[in-house]
């Protein structure tokens, strides 16, 4: 017997710092982030029986004011979080172009052999979602999940999903409020991952 469910992946929305390297920095939403937010989970097709969460406030203070309005058991794991941008964070990649320029163009070519000075390393940051993400589809099989997490988080997911190399983390386009949905296909010799925008209509 085959049964089918969703994880449904959101960013977070504006923080007004667009443009920065703001990994492990705690900024709260804007207005307009509040409103991005809001706009895609009423567009969302599906009810949630569980909301997983990021613990900066950027992430965890729209879950739990969605858990709240709707009821839903709210989850926070800090392997959720963004990357660490080490020295770069707060800065703007035009600051950067002024004071660490190679650096910065080595990172945009290859990040994983090329992070940023004291950062996070991506090899390290990988480990730790993708522990994350094994748990969240084992311990909440056939349920439908919203996980609400960073630009960095849902790449790493999106390589791993698309079996495409760390290499190719930048290529992909994650802006505010943005949505994925991973369909979860549970049958007796385990559990299919499968990205709907990947799927043919």
């Amino acid at each position: 017997m085959t049964t089918v469910a969703y994880i449904d992946l959101l960013r977070h929305g504006d923080t007004g710092n667009g443009g920065r390297f703001c990994g492990s920095t705690d900024h709260v939403l804007t207005e307009v982030g509040w409103q991005q937010m809001w706009g895609s989970v009423e567009q969302a097709p599906r009810q949630w029986q569980h909301i997983i969460t990021s613990p900066l406030k950027r992430c965890a203070h729209f879950a739990q004011m969605l858990a709240e309005r709707y009821t839903i058991p709210l989850t926070q794991d800090a392997r959720l979080q963004e990357i660490h941008f080490g020295e770069w964070e707060g800065c703007t990649p035009v600051e950067l172009m002024q004071t660490d320029a190679e650096a910065l163009v080595r990172f945009w070519q290859n990040p994983l052999d090329n992070p940023p000075p004291q950062a996070e390393h991506l090899l390290d940051f990988k480990a730790r979602v993708l522990g994350a993400w094994q748990d969240v589809h084992t311990q909440f099989a056939n349920q439908n999940i919203l996980l609400i997490t960073h630009s960095g988080v849902m790449r790493i997911l999106l390589c791993h999903l698309r079996q495409q190399s760390l290499q190719q983390l930048l290529n992909f386009d994650v802006p505010y409020a943005a949505m994925q949905t991973v369909e979860a296909k549970w049958h007796e010799n385990g559990c299919r991952l499968t990205l709907k925008s990947d799927q043919p209509e």
